[in-house]
């Protein structure tokens, strides 16, 4: 048997999880079901299986610090970390990762997974993929079919064909469907021959690199091109932008799977969700006696059937039914669960005005910890910061607004100008305008501070960096 390399995909924003999901911290990253996030239940669900190497993580740039974080958070090292410059789809994505496994091992087979599903029968998982890896390994290029027992119209569909011979429930690929409306999908489950796509592959390296040259040429050379000159940054790899987005942007099933001959599904009835939407997560939960899903401070009173989310303050639900109630510091959604999709609609308004809310929290997570905002006005703005043990700032300064710092807890180490003072609870010190300066926590527990920011301008791009441990521009 070939040696198994998860291929782990980390892109995606999430959209119609909003406003739980956003551009800088979408839902691979966030625990929704579990206390571990997506990402993180993703490759834990791996271990025990058979010849597994090492996961490699493709992912953008812009999340790159979250997801080696969250690795890090639960034990598990990277085969490597492949760097996205932006967005094409899938095609390409694992057009770059089939490259870095070919060189590791010529007869590598890819397990191709998105990091924000949702599979309860793990052992059905492992079966499924023993088979499937059987079968890449012989040079068939395989899918996951998820049993599904209800017209599910937001998901593709796989129609099988004749069965494999001796290989347990798998069968040539008839033909792929896109979304059907609800008659059809009906159709589709009453006939017993369509399962819906899951978006998980196994395939060896080599045979997807040698179809995807077969039928999406130009895809192959630009992902060979931003291969070949990407450059290791820290404990990434850096696919060379230009090249890379030179390349269209298609899934694997438009680029290979829908084209190939060798397409095969493996039947796979796993208890999966991509939780692609609140009344997908609603189905996911633990309902209670009136079908009601609740997290966190949460009153209901003769509601049914609802999913009611508090991330900071009390929500009462009262008298409803069918309804989806997300509450975070800076936004609250209130919708129908026959609506969720919808829920992209808000974010591309948000985004076409121009606010924040569609891209990140009020708490903002970096490589060195996190910070939060507690309060703004006109010249001025208040945060929480804490800075992890060990970790540091960048060297910089501002063009335009000055800080006060106060310690609230832990030990600071502050570079001021040519100053170098340590300061802890309590104490506090003042950064002027256009000083270069930096913050650097130097023991053993957090560090948490208050930030006091006055001027005339305070965005987060009046950053000027001279040295950075994280190779931030």
């Amino acid at each position: 048997m070939s040696m198994i390399f998860p291929v782990v995909l980390c892109g995606g924003s999430g959209t119609r999880l909003w406003p739980l999901s956003r551009t800088l911290l979408p839902k691979q990253f966030l625990p929704l079901v579990t206390r571990k996030t997506m990402l993180q239940e993703t490759l834990l669900r791996l271990g025990g299986m058979a010849q597994l190497q090492a996961p490699l993580m493709v992912c953008s740039n812009d999340h790159r610090f979250l997801a080696a974080e969250q690795l890090r958070a639960i034990g598990v090292t990277s085969m490597a970390q492949i760097l996205e410059p932006a967005g094409r789809n899938t095609a390409p994505a694992v057009a770059a990762a089939a490259l870095c496994v070919a060189e590791s091992d010529p007869q590598g087979v890819m397990l191709v997974l998105p990091a924000d599903h949702l599979i309860r029968d793990v052992a059905g998982f492992h079966e499924a993929a023993a088979t499937a890896a059987t079968l890449a390994g012989a040079g068939r290029l395989v899918t996951f079919g998820i049993v599904g027992r209800e017209p599910e119209t937001g998901y593709g569909y796989i129609e099988r064909g004749d069965a494999i011979p001796g290989a347990k429930k798998a069968f040539r690929v008839a033909r792929f469907v896109e979304k059907p409306d609800e008659a059809r999908a009906r159709e589709f489950i009453a006939s017993g021959r369509f399962y819906w796509n899951s978006g998980m592959f196994v395939i060896k390296a080599s045979r997807y690199l040698e179809e995807l040259g077969k039928y999406r040429p130009e895809i192959l050379k630009a992902a060979t091109q931003a291969w070949s000159k990407s450059t290791r940054d820290l404990d990434f790899m850096r696919l060379d932008e230009t090249a890379f987005l030179a390349s269209p942007a298609e899934s694997i099933d438009y680029a290979v799977m829908e084209n190939t001959k060798d397409a095969v599904v493996v039947e796979a009835d796993i208890g999966w969700s991509d939780i692609g939407s609140w009344t997908a997560l609603w189905q996911a939960g633990s309902p209670d006696t009136a079908g009601n899903v609740t997290l966190g401070d949460v009153h209901t009173d003769n509601a049914r059937n609802c999913y009611v989310r508090a991330e900071n303050r009390l929500v009462a639900a009262v008298g409803v039914e069918g309804l989806i109630i997300v509450e975070t510091a800076d936004a609250v959604l209130v919708t129908h669960k026959d609506c969720s999709q919808d829920v992209k609609k808000v974010v591309e308004s948000l985004k076409s005005k121009q606010r924040d809310e569609y891209l990140v929290h009020k708490r903002v997570y970096r490589p060195w910890g996190y910070y939060e905002g507690l309060d703004n006005g006109e010249r001025f703005q208040v945060k929480r910061i804490m800075v992890k043990p060990g970790s540091k700032l960048s060297l910089q300064m501002h063009h335009h607004r000055a800080e006060h710092w106060v310690v609230v807890s832990g030990t600071a180490k502050v570079v001021r100008g040519e100053e170098t003072m340590l300061l802890s609870e309590n104490q506090s010190t003042y950064i002027p305008l256009g000083t270069k300066h930096r913050l650097e926590n130097v023991g053993k527990v957090p560090l948490h501070l208050i930030e006091v920011q006055s001027g005339s301008y305070l965005g987060e791009d009046d950053i000027v960096r001279f040295e950075d441990d994280y190779k931030r521009s």
